[in-house]
């Protein structure tokens, strides 16, 4: 199932896109969240069957789509250099701030007020943000409360998928030498356009993914090719904390970031930006 949050005539809602994408059936819950951690995908499964049953749905083009979660609960738990490819190039940007142990995970957080919708606007921050940067990456959503876990139970936790553009201002990054300010910024996290259930996608996911700034391919990967995986992640992650029902993980990005090129090419307005991953869909962007 392909999930979304969609507003149409002033009201947000939940639904479930139509197998070709052309039209969007209607759910129960309003809001993602509720619905991630009250629906399970069999209840799921039945309700978009029903809703099929019962018409054709809404047309997509009479709808607004919203990211599939426009208020993440809490911040985005995100990978730091998980592709080597994206840890050689962002060495040689700056070794000083970026720099890992050898296996060992980077992560950060990522503050979200309000996720960027497919089609929104990134803003380019003028006047604060001279090195605005891209980075494609999937993101894991949880759909059950999740503590010490093993790392072969990992998939059984997962609701769903979804694209995660991950925005980074490069000189607030480096400059404080910390990541959590660079990464936050509003309209730092463009995010969809679906989330696909978990039944949908074999775990580990092995999936492509690539990034075009304005038709030119800057990033192609593949996730099976991430340096800490996902069910790692979260054995290590939940040996100390709680991770609750909606949490996102983005899980890192690969070479081909605006950093990695000599010399660099960092965003700017105009340009768009569209991320996609295999099985999931494209979110596209356009910085303001």
């Amino acid at each position: 199932m392909r999930l979304v949050t969609y507003q149409r005539d002033g009201a947000v809602s939940t639904g479930v896109l139509r197998r070709d994408g052309a039209a969007v059936y209607p759910l129960s819950c309003a809001d993602m969240n509720t619905l991630i951690e009250t629906v399970s995908l069999e209840q799921l499964r039945l309700e978009a069957e029903a809703a099929e049953a019962a018409g054709p749905g809404m047309p997509l083009e009479d709808v607004a789509l919203l990211a599939p979660i426009p208020r993440p609960r809490q911040d985005i738990v995100c990978l730091g250099m998980n592709y080597r490819d994206h840890l050689a190039e962002a060495a040689g940007y700056n070794a000083e701030a970026f720099t890992r142990e050898k296996a060992v995970a980077v992560y950060f957080s990522k503050r979200v007020t309000e996720a960027v919708p497919p089609g929104g606007d990134i803003p380019s921050h003028r006047g604060l943000v001279e090195r605005l940067d891209y980075e494609v990456e999937l993101a894991v959503i949880l759909g059950r409360t999740a503590r010490n876990i093993r790392a072969a139970e990992a998939g059984s936790y997962i609701f769903g998928y979804t694209v995660v553009n991950d925005v980074s201002a490069r000189d607030l990054q480096t400059g404080h030498k910390q990541w959590y300010f660079g990464k936050s910024l509003d309209g730092f996290t463009p995010m969809g356009p679906c989330i696909v259930t978990a039944d949908e996608i074999a775990f580990p996911p092995a999936l492509e993914l690539s990034a075009r700034v304005n038709g030119e391919l800057r990033q192609s990967s593949n996730t099976s090719l991430l340096i800490n995986g996902i069910a790692e992640v979260l054995e290590e992650l939940t040996a100390g904390m709680t991770l609750l029902p909606g949490t996102i993980i983005a899980t890192g990005t690969p070479a081909g970031v605006g950093l990695g090129f000599n010399p660099p090419r960092f965003l700017k307005p105009g340009d768009v930006v569209e991320c996609t991953v295999e099985g999931i869909g494209t979110l596209r962007n356009t910085v303001v």
